[in-house]
């Protein structure tokens, strides 16, 4: 098992596009907490009434800020994770890898377990991308940036978190979907759009509004107890250990769903 954990995670931090999209990431989450730290200080933000405008207090400002990577940011970690799965068949590298060890669950936790240190190197850069992008621009608003706040550094820590289970998550749709194509697209629309719309709309109903906070990107984001989505009227969140478990439970359900089909099958 050893040798096989190794083995995964050099092939996730030797080569070129991790590190990109760790550099990608920062980047996008800097010019995002900018602008939303710009967006909810707004006077036309806090004009809306609560639930559809800016959060409501400065620790809850500063908290939604700095915790968009779980909010807006998964997206990298959730793809590479499937990538390391996906990239193996599409270029067939996945022969030599069960060669070496044809141990195929052993192969597969290997993955998972691998991703968890490279997903927290996107916990990090996130984090840090929306810190350095936020922080100032409250400042610059006249608001307060609570840096050394206990439930700003909550949410800090636990963002960092919630990245790195999402990377897991990334790696066991990885195993259900080995198109690599396909994978990319399908969590890019999932992400992007399916899951936002699908929030609000079940939020909006009586009848359906706690089933939203059961979606991953939900759970992803009470992992870290912060929501873009929810000062918009996307329902509440789980306590972040529910977050975590649920989360959890989507990458585990995927990783079996894809050991008893995708990995099961004869590679040639």
């Amino acid at each position: 098992m050893r040798a096989a954990l190794l083995t995964e995670y050099r092939k996730l931090v030797t080569t070129r596009l991790w590190w990109v999209l760790v550099i990608g990431s920062a980047a996008y989450m800097a010019f995002l907490g900018a602008v939303m730290a710009f967006t909810y200080t707004s006077p036309a933000a806090a004009a809306q009434p609560a639930g559809t405008g800016a959060p409501v207090g400065p620790v809850e400002l500063a908290r939604t800020v700095y915790g968009l990577a779980p909010s807006l940011g998964y997206v990298f970690p959730l793809v590479v994770g499937a990538l390391s799965v996906t990239a193996e068949f599409r270029h067939m590298t996945i022969t030599p890898t069960l060669l070496a060890e044809p141990r195929r669950s052993v192969v597969l936790a290997a993955k998972l377990l691998a991703s968890i240190p490279v997903g927290l190197a996107f916990g990090l850069a996130g984090t840090a991308g929306a810190l350095l992008g936020g922080a100032p621009t409250l400042a610059l608003r006249g608001e307060q940036a609570l840096l050394s706040d206990p439930a700003v550094l909550r949410t800090i820590g636990l963002s960092v978190v919630a990245l790195a289970v999402w990377c897991v998550v990334g790696v066991g749709f990885g195993t259900v979907i080995r198109n690599q194509v396909a994978a990319i697209v399908t969590l890019l629309a999932f992400t992007q759009f399916v899951e936002p719309l699908l929030r609000l709309g079940l939020a909006s109903l009586d009848a359906t509004s706690g089933i939203a906070r059961w979606l991953p990107g939900a759970a992803g984001e009470a992992i870290a107890g912060a929501s873009v989505f929810g000062s918009s009227g996307a329902g509440t969140l789980l306590p972040w250990w529910g977050g975590l478990l649920v989360l959890s439970g989507y990458g585990v359900a995927l990783a079996a769903i894809g050991r008893a089909t995708t990995i099961r099958r004869d590679i040639t």
